[in-house]
């Protein structure tokens, strides 16, 4: 659009240029005829004078070669005056009074033909034509004024319209500028951010293959202790059970069968703990809250941190999805609490809000290094996988999480989108 507006004001500009040096040859060219006309009628006038003191011929014809110059003279001047009907006025009265001049001319002629010494006739006709050739001097003086004044206005009204044009040339130049710079601006700025948005991706990828190493270690490790878990406590229990078992069946030792009935029960319950700490039938069966409250019950009584438990009794159950996510954080978060912190004591709260579920968990020990934080917060590394498994989870269930000081201690708050306006049904009994 601005070049658009500077190539249209370029075209004005030329334009009225163009128009104004036509006007300006229109000018001379109406003071021309208008000088052509005034020289043709001196010379039929000293054509005049000269025949009436010699009576010569070639005065004659001198006269009549400038009188037949008049008529297209004034055609002309009429031509070059119409588009004005002042100076069509003017011209109009022009040719009057110089057919009036001609014709007085004529009459002296004719009067020194017919009565060369009547002088006083002669005079009587000078007499007349002393008014007629001031009126058209007048009348060319007012024409050549009229134009004169016209050429000016035109010349005026031309001057603004150019300066016009410049002052919107340098605006749009200005305004060319401007945009050219803010456009600078914004691309600086997009690349800015795209090189930011490259810089995260590369992160976010050395993040997860760091994540994925750590998994495959910390999966490991888990097995290791799962199988030690399976070899020291289940593993022994049915192994004695299996040997009191043998005895009984040898020598029918009743006290060994009573025996490897307990040690099948320890077996049992051992069974029940681990499947239990692997994933809580619970978060199936009566949902989030239940099992939060199983959970935060066992590991009081285990760790001996006193817990403080803010959780609704209207949660209902929510998307398996959520549910279990929200209780791995509450799992990870426990568990770091009880390992790093040094904390005696800890919060934990679930809100329900209108459109998201947000869990927080506090707690009041030593907190977290402000270099792993910063970590954690822009790359997502950390020298575990607690923390940024439970940012990673977060993130592939549509919500986030935030680690923050609390002074003293440490806040983690989980943050997921609810499902949209479906109301909860009641857990179960």
């Amino acid at each position: 659009m601005l070049l658009f507006l500077s190539g249209l004001a370029t075209y004005f500009a030329t334009t009225r240029l163009l128009e104004s040096e036509r006007w300006v040859a229109h000018t001379h060219e109406v003071r021309g005829a208008i000088g052509d006309i005034d020289s043709a009628v001196l010379r039929a006038g000293r054509a005049r004078s000269g025949y009436v003191l010699s009576g010569s011929d070639d005065f004659s014809n001198q006269f009549e070669a400038a009188v037949a110059d008049i008529p297209p003279g004034l055609q002309h001047l009429r031509e070059l005056t119409q588009d004005n009907p002042r100076q069509g006025q003017l011209c109009s009265r022009l040719e009057d009074m110089v057919n009036r001049r001609i014709s007085l001319l004529r009459e002296s002629m004719q009067l020194y033909k017919d009565s060369p010494g009547d002088s006083q006739g002669q005079e009587d006709l000078a007499r007349q034509a002393v008014p007629v050739s001031s009126d058209i001097t007048s009348i060319m003086h007012r024409m050549r004024d009229e134009e004169q004044s016209l050429l000016d206005m035109r010349e005026t009204k031309s001057h603004g319209l150019l300066i016009l044009t410049v002052v919107t040339l340098a605006a749009a130049f200005v305004l060319a500028l401007e945009l050219f710079a803010v456009n600078y601006r914004l691309l600086t700025a997009e690349l800015t951010a795209r090189e930011q948005a490259e810089q995260n991706v590369r992160d976010s990828e050395e993040s997860l293959r760091r994540l994925a190493g750590r998994l495959l270690q910390i999966q490991d490790e888990e097995r290791r202790k799962f199988s030690r878990e399976l070899h020291d406590s289940l593993g022994q229990y049915l192994a004695g059970a299996k040997m009191n078992l043998e005895i009984y069946a040898t020598q029918r030792n009743d006290g060994c069968l009573s025996e490897a009935v307990q040690l099948i029960d320890q077996a049992i319950g051992e069974t029940r703990t681990i499947s239990h700490l692997l994933h809580p039938p619970l978060l199936d069966e009566a949902g989030l809250c239940s099992a939060a409250s199983w959970y935060l019950d066992g590991f009081a009584k285990r760790s001996g941190i006193d817990v403080k438990v803010n959780l609704p009794e209207n949660v209902g159950n929510l998307p398996k999805p959520i549910a279990l996510g929200l209780f791995r954080v509450l799992q990870e978060c426990l568990t770091n609490i009880h390992r790093h912190s040094g904390s005696t004591k800890a919060e934990v709260a679930l809100d329900l809000l209108p459109d998201r579920v947000v869990l927080k968990v506090r707690d009041y020990g030593k907190g977290i290094a402000s270099e792993i934080l910063t970590g954690v917060r822009t790359k997502g590394t950390h020298s575990g996988v607690g923390l940024a498994g439970m940012r990673e989870r977060m993130r592939d269930l549509g919500g986030h999480l935030i680690i923050q000081p609390a002074s003293p201690g440490l806040l983690v708050v989980a943050s997921l989108p609810r499902p949209e306006r479906t109301e909860f049904q009641p857990a179960a009994d």
